[in-house]
């Protein structure tokens, strides 16, 4: 009897990646190309279908059940649509899971790329165990996903915990949504990068410009930096965790969680930043808040595609039943018995 396993997916502006998961949570086929985000859909939805069938080349005997996709927002997991991800042009209301399940000749199902981070976190990850969670990624961008009571939360059409755009103070950089005071614009690893650009100049000697060649320097140098015991990046992470910690106890007060997981390249420093971390958090969070663990993922870049595997296998969220397929035969029907037989 075959392995069943999901065919996973992640659609990223930048990366396209796929994987075949079994029900442990471990990936048996990998593959990822360059993701054509400015040809528009049907050139990325041709590369889906030819990275799908390079996965399953390398696992032919394993038998697919369903497809997970992972894909950047706003989308409507419900109805298996992007709505209009500005990481790629030309996408307004692509109805991507039909779209998918016609030419794959599979059931699939979509969800919001930090989502299925969360999932993957909770169900394999750093979460495992835990009823709910609430997973933060802090990168170029903030981002995360809720669980709550053991399902994800998805609020109207599926928009729910943009956490990255809650205010969290009234001053500093405008934010890429056009709004000051997001705590992605003032806490993401973009944000802690143009702090330590505006510290240093190139060729000053300092360890930073060190670090990124005299070149623009990033958050992941900074953690480097510190990691040195550089004095100036150890300030500019202090910060960075004081401003981490005042997002993170509203996100406490909001959701109740048994536990936040932290992913993306920052979370790479998360030990360095802990004690700060903690200490905002006893200081602004009422009492019965304060003792929940802040812990980094354990999934690094794979909570995406285990996450969005899970969605097929463990109808995680409790939405498969509610969307329906698209009526009519496969126009891939090579595809289905490719897949399937």
């Amino acid at each position: 009897m075959s392995t069943e396993v999901a065919l996973a997916i992640d659609l990223g502006g930048t990366e396209l990646r796929a994987a075949l998961v079994d029900r442990e949570g471990k990936i048996l086929a990998f593959a990822a190309v360059p993701t054509q985000a400015q040809a528009g859909p049907d050139v990325v939805i041709g590369q889906i279908e030819a990275l799908a069938a390079t996965v399953h080349a390398e696992a032919p005997s394993l038998a697919i059940v369903g497809v997970g996709v992972g894909a950047p927002g706003p989308l409507d997991p419900l109805a298996g649509i992007a709505v209009g991800p500005p990481t790629l042009a030309g996408w307004q209301d692509v109805p991507l899971a039909d779209i998918l399940e016609r030419r794959l000749g599979l059931p699939v199902r979509l969800e919001n790329d930090a989502n299925a981070a969360a999932l993957g976190e909770w169900r394999f990850g750093a979460g495992h165990g835990a009823r709910s969670l609430v997973f933060v990624t802090v990168s170029t961008g903030i981002g995360g996903g809720v669980v709550a009571d053991g399902r994800i939360l998805h609020g109207r059409r599926g928009l729910a915990a943009e956490i990255g755009h809650m205010t969290i103070t009234n001053e500093g950089e405008r934010c890429v949504c056009g709004v000051v005071g997001c705590f992605e614009a003032i806490a993401s690893g973009t944000a802690l990068g143009r702090r330590a650009n505006a510290a240093t100049s190139a060729f000053d000697g300092s360890t930073l410009r060190r670090l990124s060649a005299n070149e623009e320097v990033t958050g992941r140098h900074v953690v480097e930096a510190a990691r040195l015991q550089d004095g100036l990046a150890l300030a500019l992470l202090e910060e960075e965790a004081r401003w981490l910690g005042i997002g993170f106890t509203n996100l406490l007060h909001l959701y109740s969680p048994d536990v936040l997981v932290v992913g993306g390249g920052i979370a790479n420093g998360l030990d360095l930043m802990a004690p700060v971390i903690e200490a905002t958090i006893r200081q602004r969070a009422m009492r019965a808040y304060r003792d929940v663990p802040v812990v980094q993922a354990q999934l690094g870049r794979h909570a995406g595609l285990v996450g969005a595997a899970s969605l097929v296998l463990f109808d995680d969220g409790g939405m498969l039943a509610a969307r329906k397929p698209m009526e009519g035969p496969s126009i891939y029907s090579e595809a289905r018995r490719g897949f399937n037989g």
